[in-house]
């Protein structure tokens, strides 16, 4: 007589498990991955009503606007050449490199004035890398504070949620006036 060999292997029910297994593990993995795009969302969100409610309450405090005030040397000790204008806007662009310009002044005003963390008048980063800046006109939109550098879905997230969704219209757009034809935009939000 021979004897029987015994086939080993996995049964159905134990393949299932494992599958079951590893649709959970890459469930989770998406579930997370979409947490953390939109907590960094989010923190675009905070930097605008953070950097928002920081203008304001600088230009209730002081009667001026942050960048285009005229008695800032005086106030926080600085240079004659760190005042603004003083005529209510804020000139130059909003990516200007020019230290004594009225957009990179806004953000040395606010920071001496204790509403923003970091020193001097270097434009902060926002969660994805770019530039925030801040200027007085883009399109028709009045003063407006841009997220340089915002990755193509995140932007028309941010207008979906906050806006009207298009990039031409509303108070969020897209800075070069194109509607979110690129790959990686900046955006600029009316404050």
């Amino acid at each position: 007589m021979s004897a029987k060999k015994s086939q080993q292997g996995f049964t159905l029910v134990e393949i299932s498990i494992v599958l079951i297994i590893i649709g959970l593990l890459l469930g989770g993995a998406i579930k997370g991955q979409e947490l953390i795009a939109n907590a960094e969302i989010k923190r675009i969100k905070d930097d605008y009503s953070k950097i928002s409610a920081a203008m304001y309450a600088y230009r209730d405090r002081y009667a001026a606007l942050p960048g285009d005030d005229n008695r800032a040397a005086d106030r926080f000790g600085l240079n004659n050449n760190q005042n603004g204008s003083g005529n209510g806007q804020i000139a130059s662009g909003w990516n200007s490199t020019t230290n004594n310009q009225e957009s990179r002044l806004f953000w040395l005003h606010l920071r001496e004035a204790d509403y923003l963390s970091q020193a001097g008048q270097d434009q902060p980063r926002h969660t994805y890398g770019g530039r925030i800046g801040v200027q007085e006109t883009i399109a028709t939109l009045g003063r407006s504070l841009c997220f340089e550098a915002l990755p193509l879905d995140v932007a028309r997230s941010l207008d979906e949620l906050n806006d009207d969704g298009n990039g031409d219209t509303g108070d969020i757009r897209q800075a070069n006036n194109t509607a979110y034809a690129a790959a990686v935009v900046t955006q600029c939000w009316e404050i």
